[in-house]
């Protein structure tokens, strides 16, 4: 299913965030280094050093050949990958920005955070459109519904809240996981909405109804990250007990542990962020241990 086929090294720090590029073969990396790092997929190895940053980088998102940071500082940045440059740095939040997602429909970037405030912003010329209070604390994690009708916010105060993307009204209090929601992600296909917690528990709920419709014993301690692959019917875990599980998105068995203990090889620290490649042929890892880690998807 999945095989280790490379670490990548280079990092000095714990590494927070992750994200792909528009071309296939490279990605980006950052965290607690002062910069943001490429690699190429293709040559498995460190390019070069993309840009400074001013502050610890705790999410990278990636659009239309822009590369977003977000910064431990509340700052975000915009970095134009035809021009080779940063085009934009907003002094966004007062706080920690924890997550940033855009809504091409709409053409907007979301950025959120530590101060519980989300913030709406121009994608044409980075001006503030709206803000809202989501939560009194921290909005850790952020997911668009595929159809670009809602939009689901984990908090800390243990709710996912859901609110419609037309108008940001809130659409419905989801209440089930016991402490902070630390991930979010829909099916790809609409068919449910998945969300991981510092409980270590993964649920399973219906977007019809928003009813709870499966709560899954997943990890032994936070559950950091959740990816669907881009093409099969899987989707990777990947958590603060330092393994990448493998489930079936269908019936959600468990199909492949990547740890230290299960595999011989893996992270010995904290799994903050796992992406897969535009192709869904490789998973990439990262977290505390300050590795780089490129799994293959067998066919």
């Amino acid at each position: 299913m999945l095989k280790h086929v490379k670490t990548l090294p280079g990092h000095q720090n714990p590494v927070y965030a992750l994200a792909p590029s528009d071309q296939d073969e490279l990605f980006f990396s950052a965290g607690n280094d002062k910069g943001i790092v490429e690699w190429s997929l293709a040559e498995m190895a460190f390019v070069k050093v993309k840009m400074p940053v001013q502050s610890s980088v705790y999410c990278l998102h990636y659009y239309n050949h822009l590369l977003f940071v977000g910064e431990r500082s509340g700052a975000f940045s915009v970095y134009d990958l035809k021009k080779q440059e940063v085009i934009a740095r907003i002094n966004a939040h007062l706080k920690p920005i924890f997550n940033i997602k855009t809504v091409p429909s709409k053409h907007e970037l979301i950025t959120t955070g530590e101060d519980g405030t989300v913030a709406v912003w121009s994608l044409t010329d980075f001006k503030e459109i709206y803000r809202f209070q989501a939560a009194y604390d921290t909005v850790r994690t952020i997911a668009l519904s595929p159809d670009e009708t809602e939009i689901a916010f984990g908090c800390k105060d243990h709710l996912i809240k859901i609110y419609n993307l037309s108008d940001y009204s809130l659409k419905q209090n989801l209440e089930g996981h016991k402490l902070p929601v630390t991930a979010l992600a829909y099916h790809p296909e609409s068919r449910y909405l998945i969300s991981g917690s510092r409980d270590a528990q993964l649920k399973i709920w219906s977007l019809a109804d928003y009813a709870l419709l499966q709560n899954i014993p997943a990890h032994m301690f936070t559950v950091y990250d959740i990816a669907f692959h881009p093409t099969l019917p899987y989707f990777a875990t990947s958590s603060q007990d330092k393994s990448i599980k493998l489930w079936d998105a269908e019936n959600f068995k468990l199909y492949k542990i990547l740890s230290l203990e299960k595999a011989g090889i893996g992270h010995t620290h904290s799994i903050n962020k796992i992406i897969w490649s535009n192709d869904g042929k490789y998973l990439i890892s990262t977290g505390d241990d300050k590795q780089v880690m490129i799994w293959e998807m067998e066919s």
